[in-house]
């Protein structure tokens, strides 16, 4: 729980922490159903809900859980910035030796970079915070080229360096430049801040009015952090005006009371490559030393990032909400495309069957002809061929119904669902599979009529399921074939056997066209969009709120 006290400085409540178990349960079942929420169609908001979630996560697991879990664990302050500001140059100035690589060469910093007290080492060393970074030790006078091979390994690595003229209590980190070109950097940077207590966003004279700078200040204050903003390498004939602009600008964006340092254009900033004057420093250092220092303003400082992070939860939440809600519409969308057309060429099927089209062509010329000149086999070959021809057109205009309806659809833009293996079995081997078997259960089933049967008038079983076959398949022409079975089986045996072929022919048509409707969604049905993420999302934010 999050407790308010009195006012302190110019804007600030002393925010105190008042953790029990059951708000760090709460937190860590909604960090998992926010880890669980998947986002795979393509929709409008999708991106955004990708890197909101990703956000939220990072800030759950870099910043809040381990800060709930340890308050008393160092403060950290992120400095953060643009290409070129001077970060690196301005943690070095900050600590009094190079502890960070600076030059002109962009971009610089590639390995994040954390300094602290030896005293507070032990709380850095292990996967307390930034848990997905892998440690590395590298003592300060070895060469960058060696922190750049560390880096350039798949696995991303936080360098920690400490130095006894940082306060205990207070850590510093480096990030890479939040607009680097290499976009590892840039999601590195991103997670960074979003595991600070205090943020450091630093910016120049000549870019300050930059969209970088202020996406940060405004993500900054949305998130009611603790924040503090530099105004780095302003050259010394223009520092008083442009010191005046850039306070108007903080001022009309709402931040008029923000802590703000101009460090002026120096020598040893022109190239990256020295240490500024402990003085050029000495206001930002001063700061940042008495967030530690004094009890209250140090709880203030924890505490306020803490309870921003919690409280933009709500909108946070809702909106992931929202966007998983979306992305279930979709696919229950595109799935009811599928079982539309499905379903409307199922009727059609059962129609054509009714009409007896699968008597026709070959197959109704192979009737006229049997028994004189046409064998039983060849007669259920050619009914098997039309069979299939039938539920294959079926299949291919069910198939384009589906494609035109998708054609509508944003969301069936996924590489996911488009895609086709062109090494599965075709649709017409796999009909033509469902219907030989169906063939040979019917021929078993006229067996086990003709077997009780006399022996010495007992017909034949293969013409017995020609025949039956014929009777249910070809409609109206094929009403000399029912009463030629009632011939051969007599009555009741003709109209048992009719009954179980009927039953038999309508499961292996519901098998066939399931399986290619099945087919058709199975790509969707693995990305395993459901409605379950919406609500327990909002569960989650209901359960964490009243336990806050």
């Amino acid at each position: 729980m999050l407790q308010k006290a009195s006012k302190i400085g110019h804007s600030s409540h002393v925010v105190t922490l008042d953790v029990r178990p059951q708000l760090l349960d709460a937190l860590s079942a909604l960090r998992d159903h926010v880890a669980a929420a998947r986002f795979p169609l393509p929709l409008a908001g999708a991106p955004r809900a990708r890197a909101n979630r990703d956000e939220l996560l990072a800030q759950l697991d870099d910043y809040v859980v381990p800060r709930l879990k340890e308050p008393e664990a160092p403060l950290l302050a992120v400095v953060g910035g643009s290409t070129g500001a001077g970060k690196s140059t301005l943690v070095n100035s900050l600590v009094g030796r190079k502890v960070s690589e600076a030059g002109v060469l962009r971009p610089t910093t590639r390995v994040p970079v954390l300094v602290c007290h030896p005293r507070d080492h032990h709380w850095f060393s292990g996967m307390r915070v930034l848990p997905d970074l892998s440690r590395v030790w590298v003592p300060h006078q070895e060469s960058g080229d060696e922190l750049h091979a560390v880096a350039g390994r798949e696995e991303r690595v936080l360098r920690i360096e400490t130095a006894d003229t940082i306060p205990q209590g207070l850590a510093l980190l480096d990030a890479p430049d939040i607009d680097s070109l290499v976009v590892g950097n840039r999601i590195l940077a991103a997670e960074l801040i979003c595991a600070a207590d205090i943020w450091v966003l630093v910016t120049t004279a000549a870019r300050y009015a930059d969209a970088v700078p202020w996406h940060l200040l405004r993500t900054a204050k949305e998130h009611r952090a603790t924040f503090v903003t530099v105004l780095d390498r302003v050259p010394h004939q223009v520092i008083t005006e442009v010191s005046r602009q850039y306070g108007a600008l903080l001022t009309k964006a709402g931040l008029g009371e923000l802590p703000r340092f101009t460090v002026p254009e120096l020598p040893e900033s022109a190239w990256g490559g020295g240490l500024l004057p402990a003085t050029a420093v000495a206001p930002l250092r001063a700061w940042l030393t008495g967030q530690v220092q004094d009890p209250a303003v140090r709880q203030a400082a924890m505490a306020r990032t803490a309870q921003g992070v919690l409280g933009s939860l709500k909108s946070r939440m809702s909106e992931l909400a929202g966007a998983a809600a979306a992305q279930h519409a979709a696919a229950l969308r595109l799935t009811a495309a599928v079982d539309t057309a499905y379903d409307g060429e199922y009727a059609r099927v059962q129609d054509r069957l009714q009409a007896g089209a699968v008597l026709a062509g070959d197959a109704l010329k192979r009737w006229r002809s049997y028994p004189l000149d046409c064998g039983p086999g060849e007669l259920m070959d050619a009914l098997v061929d039309n069979l299939s021809t039938l539920l294959l057109c079926a299949v291919t205009a069910a198939d384009e119904r589906v494609d035109s309806a998708w054609q509508r659809e944003p969301a069936a833009n996924a590489p996911e669902v488009m895609n086709r293996d062109p090494i599965l079995e075709s649709a017409e081997h796999r009909i033509g599979m469902t219907v030989r078997r169906w063939r040979r259960v019917l021929e078993e089933y006229a067996e086990d009529e003709v077997r009780d049967l006399d022996k010495s008038i007992a017909p034949d079983a293969e013409a017995v399921s020609a025949l039956v076959a014929t009777a249910l398949l070809g409609g109206h022409r094929a009403q000399a074939a029912g009463e030629g079975l009632a011939e051969r089986i007599g009555a009741q045996g003709a109209l048992r056997l009719r009954d179980r072929a009927a039953r038999l022919l309508s499961e292996y048509l519901d098998r066939a066209l399931r399986t290619e409707r099945e087919r058709r969604l199975a790509p969707l049905d693995a990305l395993d969009v459901r409605a379950e993420p919406q609500a327990e999302l909002i569960a989650a934010l209901s359960v964490l709120e009243k336990e806050r």
